[in-house]
């Protein structure tokens, strides 16, 4: 039998059998299709959080107080001491942080934002203008506070877009406008650019920034501070700025033991780090699951070859008769075998693909991974040749006295 020839009989077998092929091939779809679906999501949920990473600010390093409660100005737990305008100047430092480009201390507190009758509790953060790239903190209109108006703290105000949108209209530049923060009056000089929720914390769009000695002067007191953002010269020096920072506050604080410090550092790197180790956890499992699927089809695929081997045992004796050679019946079994898969590999495929163009929830879509369709179309064909090769071995070998008995 030549090549043509044993397409076309296999065929027109599976033609012959058109709900059995069906279902045969639906574990192999089900199986590439969960590949590729789950892949997409696993690879757009990390570039989700990844760009919510990025979010935190380049290079940046945020330095916590453990014990310090919500409200600047409060006072610390006993074994413990709070950050201090003091702890950031040591910092700022060049000759102790040499790997330190800018210090930003912050402290901030929850105020009623009002504007004509419209009224909201939001979060105000004071800080230097060094916190905007700390934070990446982006002014889409207007500009932010510089260090004429933190020398003078002066009453003025960079609104999150949210907060902007809720007290002046959606979509509305407020700048010169005037709110009030707990009654005090603040003018609106930049409005940020929209962020989204994502990343720790709360929403950066419902924020109201200020210069630290306004925030100060007006709510908190001259206390201490709740955070203070520290930024790396470099992404290659962040983890020498890190040490450097460890170094300098263990110093102030009195701190001889690192499991016993009173405040925590979080960086944008060490996120990252936590990120990778759940995605690769993640990856795995998905890679189970969808392992599962085509097992399961695969087995599918080698039990429905069996049938087809036993319900065709007298057709192949005749062919067998007729001079057809044992690797001409092996051939044509598995050909049979390899049709089945790489048909539902195709249609996989497209199902799949088209399951990623759904829109999604929570403000991330799926990412094809090219190489998962690759590697999905690869698969499924070798899931026909692997399972299907018993089920061709064994007609191969029927010896054609006894498939012509068979009735």
């Amino acid at each position: 039998m030549s090549s043509v020839e044993i397409l076309r009989f296999a065929v027109r077998a599976l033609v012959a059998n058109r709900l059995r092929s069906l279902l045969t091939m639906l574990g192999i779809v089900i199986g590439i299709a969960a590949v590729i679906l789950l892949t997409a999501l696993g690879n757009g949920a990390a570039k989700f959080i990844q760009s919510q990473i990025t979010g935190l600010g380049a290079n940046s390093i945020t330095v916590i107080a453990r014990a310090a409660s919500g409200t600047a100005g409060a006072s610390a737990g006993a074994s413990s001491r709070p950050l201090t305008a003091a702890d950031a100047a040591a910092l700022a430092d060049p000759q102790g942080a040499p790997d330190v480009a800018y210090v930003a201390p912050v402290v901030q507190t929850s105020a009623t934002v009002a504007s004509g009758p419209n009224s909201e509790t939001d979060t105000v953060i004071g800080s230097t203008p060094d916190y905007f790239p700390g934070a990446n903190q982006v002014v889409a209109s207007g500009r932010g506070y510089d260090q004429a108006d933190l020398t003078a703290a002066r009453p003025v105000a960079v609104l999150g877009r949210t907060v902007a949108d809720d007290m002046f209209g959606v979509g509305s530049v407020p700048l010169g406008r005037t709110v009030l923060l707990n009654g005090s009056p603040f003018q609106v000089i930049g409005i940020l650019q929209a962020k989204g929720q994502g990343g720790p914390g709360a929403n950066p769009d419902t924020n109201v920034l200020a210069p630290l000695t306004a925030v100060q002067s007006t709510f908190t007191g001259f206390g201490n501070l709740n955070q203070i953002v520290v930024g790396a010269r470099t992404t290659d020096s962040q983890n020498a700025a890190e040490s450097e920072v460890y170094s300098i506050i263990d110093r102030r604080h009195g701190i001889t033991n690192p499991n016993n410090r009173d405040y925590q550092l979080i960086s944008s790197a060490q996120i990252a780090q936590v990120l990778d180790q759940t995605l690769s956890t993640f990856s795995l499992l998905l890679a189970g699951i969808a392992g599962i699927s085509l097992l399961v089809g695969g087995i599918g695929i080698t039990n429905i070859m069996l049938v087809s081997v036993t319900e065709r045992t007298r057709e192949i004796g005749i062919r067998k008769a007729l001079g057809a050679t044992p690797s001409a019946i092996l051939a044509q079994f598995l050909v049979e075998s390899v049709i089945l898969s790489a048909l539902a590999g195709a249609i996989g495929v497209a199902i799949g693909i088209g399951g990623t163009l759904i829109p999604l929830p929570g403000g991330f879509r799926a990412v094809v991974v090219p190489g998962a369709v690759i590697a999905a179309v690869v698969v499924s064909i070798a899931i026909g040749v692997f399972f299907g090769g018993y089920p061709a071995r064994r007609a191969a070998r029927l010896r054609p006295i006894e498939a012509l008995r068979r009735e």
